[in-house]
């Protein structure tokens, strides 16, 4: 029996009458959002190159809380400042959880620092926090070793004689030097095959999380899986970031002093062997290779793209590395190394490093969070297994925050006497309780590296600044920029 074009409309707005309904009587209600397909959710309305532009146009209609499905993946955006803000720190307990994003917890299994949640990321976190800062992180002994991490940097600089050079892995290799020295407590030679290699793997995953291939992954998992692809590849060689943390892992097992433990490592294995009774501990194995696995590579990586970015802006701008290098001059001079008591000295460097930050929007999307229980927020109800978005895009670009938030503008860290000047929407590492762990760290690397480079560097393009495209290559999970060259004159 055929149905009438007309008896099926009655049935479609019945069936939609009886979930309104139902959504009203049982009190769940939901943010409001795009109409959703089946399986495919919004996909088909998404800039899938650039997910947080369409969350952005979308919150024009729907509002700074709204619901959007991602394939059959319930998720639920928060826009601007105020609204962020208020959940992630306002209702700091709720909003604390990660969400299991398909990739990430394939190659970690739940374990590690910056996937797990209640308990496991509750010791986790107080014990990294506390190793990190017992070894230095954010005080002087940390500051001594960017100082001399900087000497090789520069240096490896002076060896390219103003050829003109991609400077991603001049970047990579001296950043991730100094998370070695705090975890593996060693740094490597910038002509290590090893660590080139890893540094190499770690570049690909984080483009390929940012893909739409990485993103459709995170969407249809069990799909995905069955299917051949990059995301295949990918898995294997994030074996060989696991292989060489469990290598070195072993080595300081041989090695081991618990009366003078040498890095993050140690102090983990010590905790490890003081907590062997304890059936409930987080402290074996698992938790250690992905939590140091996680450090190596966020400690790398954010940090690195944001110091060539920083590059590629100042070299599309050059008053501004100008404006900066009279200042580094006025105040350091060209023979003293620069310390982080010179920040203060420095407002117009301090506040382009700022500036960089905001408009590079590295993580516009933030990391996921997640409803591990139903949530009431802004009268609304969001449900268990809900995926979070708070977008720090929304937040780095709030036009009620930032007087020109689509240009770089380092006047938005500058007061009207030239002081630099705090601004609370400045959130490139999140906040709240899930803030970026290694924050202090991240700002006293881009301070130092950046101004010790322009004390002893003017940099160009071969292509003049016009050759510079400050526009992202990949958009998804991240901001990646687009590879270029620049040529480090001496000064």
């Amino acid at each position: 029996m055929e149905i009438s074009s007309s008896l099926l409309l009655v049935i479609v707005l019945a069936v939609l009458m009886l979930v309104m309904w139902w959504r009203k009587t049982s009190g769940l209600s939901l943010p409001p959002g795009p109409m959703a397909l089946p399986l495919i959710g919004n996909l088909h309305l998404m800039d899938n190159s650039a997910p947080f532009k369409s969350f952005t146009k979308w919150s024009k209609t729907y509002g700074p809380v709204m619901t959007v499905y991602l394939g059959p993946q319930r998720t639920v955006v928060l826009v601007g400042y105020d609204t962020v803000k208020e959940a992630l720190v306002d209702h700091a307990d709720d909003f604390a959880d990660r969400a299991p994003i398909p990739f990430q917890y394939k190659v970690l299994n739940g374990y590690g620092l910056f996937i797990s949640n209640g308990e496991r990321w509750r010791q986790l976190r107080r014990f990294t926090l506390t190793t990190l800062r017992d070894f230095g992180m954010g005080r002087k002994r940390m500051e001594q070793w960017i100082q001399e991490e900087s000497r090789h940097f520069v240096k490896s600089f002076e060896d390219t004689k103003s050829e003109p050079v991609d400077p991603a892995f001049f970047v990579s290799r001296a950043v991730s030097n100094v998370i070695c020295s705090l975890v593996f407590g060693q740094r490597f030679e910038y002509e290590d095959n090893n660590l080139l290699h890893l540094l190499q793997i770690i570049s690909r995953v984080l483009r390929f999380v940012s893909s739409s291939r990485g993103q459709l992954y995170n969407v249809f998992p069990r799909l995905m899986d069955h299917l051949p692809g990059r995301h295949q590849a990918m898995f294997k060689e994030v074996e060989d970031i696991k292989n060489f943390v469990l290598g070195k892992i072993s080595e300081h097992e041989l090695n081991l002093d618990v009366q003078d433990p040498q890095d993050f490592i140690d102090c983990f294995l010590i905790k490890l062997k003081q907590e062997k009774d304890n059936l409930d501990t987080e402290f074996h194995k698992n938790n250690l290779w992905t939590t140091v696995a996680n450090l190596f590579l966020a400690g790398t990586e954010t940090t690195s793209t944001t110091l060539r970015y920083a590059l590629m802006l100042l070299i599309k701008h050059p008053h501004i590395q100008e404006e900066m290098q009279k200042e580094i001059d006025r105040v350091i001079g060209q023979n003293r190394m620069p310390t982080m008591e010179d920040r203060k000295s420095l407002p117009f460097n301090d506040a382009v490093i700022h500036e960089v930050q905001r408009y590079l929007d590295i993580a516009p999307l933030n990391v996921p969070h997640y409803a591990t229980h139903d949530i009431t927020f802004r009268g609304y109800v969001i449900p268990k297994d809900t995926v979070i978005l708070p977008m720090l895009h929304s937040v780095l670009r709030d036009e009620g925050q930032w007087e020109t938030p689509w240009e770089f503008n380092p006047e938005h860290f500058l007061d009207a006497n030239g002081n630099f000047k705090k601004n609370p929407a400045f959130l490139p590492f999140s906040a709240g309780k899930r803030v970026c762990v290694g924050e202090s760290l991240a700002r006293m690397e881009l301070f130092l590296f950046i101004v010790s480079l322009l004390q002893k560097f003017s940099f160009s393009s071969p292509e003049g600044p016009d050759g510079i495209d400050p526009s992202p290559e990949v958009s998804g999970f991240g901001n990646m920029p687009r590879n270029y060259k620049l040529i480090a004159s001496p000064r």
